[in-house]
């Protein structure tokens, strides 16, 4: 087997590590900020693994010159991270932080001064809790709000950051925060999740108008979580379920970026949504983004399931499979997943270009004698790096791989359970220890 190379993918792909604000910052409350909905969120009794909480997660606010220091350490030339709308407008709208906007700025003063270039994401979920009692994502004032915020991030960041992106993975934000309640804000329910779906469809578009105009010079994507769908079995009803759940996770959001609409004949729920639409809605949820990032981590496979109102189909998890290899997140380990899905969005003629945002692994690491050996989050890494080049030298238009992450964070409702990241972190003393698949990656980066 051929070993692959940095070289491989020429001298202009972009390499980097992926981090999230409210997953790594803590601070949740310092210095002004206002609360978000995983703030409140994360308060509320068995909603998150053993309790858990960010009130501290990785202390990047206070830890972020050193953890820039481990960046330029490993040879990652590229830091994606996202801004916290309520550190920067404590109460959604309104008043801008002095001191959230100068938090930022030494972040991005710091990374450019050691060569890290900031690609920077405007909403990674943690909205701000005033505008959830306003109703969020299911208000569709939330497209004005974000207008604003956007426009308050480029005014403040926009002469040295050359990289945005808006959303992260809406389809997750929606479906988990406002269909089944197990992410924030915890709403549930279809109307709840198709008002969120058309409104966050308008302000991804809207977003990228707001920044084009004011930095007309920068690179405008946006982030879509996606997975490969596939039968469970071959049969005619297991196939139409999985073209139902192909058109949810992987078609919501792009196609009608792209002025396609929405994908109402493979997902008759969807037909639903029109409630939300007004006129003219069509043409404002298109916008030409220069590049699109794919986070995918896993397949699907899906089973025909008669009992489901929605949608009838059933996603087979992997602990009910006899899969090789899973990971802590119970998502089997298929490499081929990240080719087919570049192959799948380089197929719409409309995206320019497209960079993989997100892609990595919890496994149970043991952190024994100083050192944390993750040899399969290693073969991990390599595989999927692999199935990268093989669908670019296919001809796909792929720029760039980030990891996902570069430190152990909060993850969500999981908790600190999974550890995706590069970077041990010791949870009593916020220890950083590089794990072996850190320095793999660093080698990989040199040559």
């Amino acid at each position: 087997m051929k070993v692959i190379k940095r070289a491989d993918f020429g001298e202009s792909f972009s390499w980097g590590v992926s981090t999230a604000a409210y997953q790594v910052e803590g601070a949740h409350d310092v210095d002004g900020k206002g609360l978000s909905i995983w703030d409140e969120f994360v308060a509320r009794k068995g909603k998150i693994y053993q309790g858990h909480h960010a009130n501290i997660a990785c202390d990047f606010y206070n830890r972020f010159p050193d953890d820039l220091e481990l960046i330029r350490k490993l040879n990652i030339p590229n830091h994606r991270f996202s801004l916290s709308w309520s550190r920067i407008i404590p109460e959604g709208t309104g008043r801008v932080s002095r001191k959230g906007i100068d938090f930022y700025n030494r972040l991005i003063d710091q990374s450019l001064a050691l060569n890290i270039e900031p690609w920077v994401t405007l909403y990674h979920w943690d909205l701000p809790y005033s505008l959830h009692l306003e109703g969020g994502w299911t208000n569709r004032e939330i497209i004005g709000w974000f207008s604003n915020y956007v426009s308050v991030c480029a005014h403040h960041f926009g002469d040295r950051v050359k990289h945005w992106m808006i959303l992260n993975e809406p389809m997750v934000f929606t479906g988990a925060g406002y269909f089944l309640g197990v992410h924030a804000p915890g709403k549930k329910g279809i109307r709840n999740f198709l008002a969120a779906v058309h409104h966050a469809t308008l302000a991804q578009a809207e977003g990228g108008r707001v920044m084009r105009q004011l930095l007309p010079y920068a690179k405008i994507g946006t982030t879509f979580s996606c997975s490969h769908v596939e039968p469970y079995r071959q049969t005619i009803k297991d196939y139409k379920a999985a073209t139902q759940v192909d058109a949810l996770l992987n078609r919501t959001f792009i196609e009608p970026l792209l002025g396609m609409g929405y994908p109402t004949a493979d997902l008759k729920i969807l037909k639903r949504i029109e409630q939300f639409v007004k006129q003219d809605d069509e043409a404002k949820m298109m916008f030409n983004m220069d590049f699109i990032g794919i986070q995918n981590y896993t397949r699907e496979l899906v089973k025909y399931n008669p009992f489901n109102p929605f949608i009838a189909a059933r996603i087979v998890k992997a602990s009910e499979r006899n899969v090789p290899l899973k990971t802590t997140m119970n998502w089997e380990v298929y490499p081929e997943s990240i080719y087919h899905m570049l192959k799948k969005f380089a197929a719409y003629p409309e995206v320019k270009k497209l960079i993989i945002t997100e892609n990595g692994a919890a496994f149970p690491d043991t952190f024994m004698d100083g050192k944390v050996e993750d040899n399969l989050r290693v073969y991990f890494m390599q595989d999927h790096i692999a199935q990268v080049l093989r669908a670019k030298k296919e001809g796909v238009n792929v720029h760039g791989y980030f990891i996902w992450t570069l430190l152990d964070n909060f993850e969500w409702a999981e908790g600190y359970l999974p550890t995706f990241g590069l970077i041990h972190v010791n949870r009593q003393t916020l220890e950083r220890t590089i794990k072996s698949s850190g320095y793999w990656y660093r080698d990989f980066l040199s040559h």
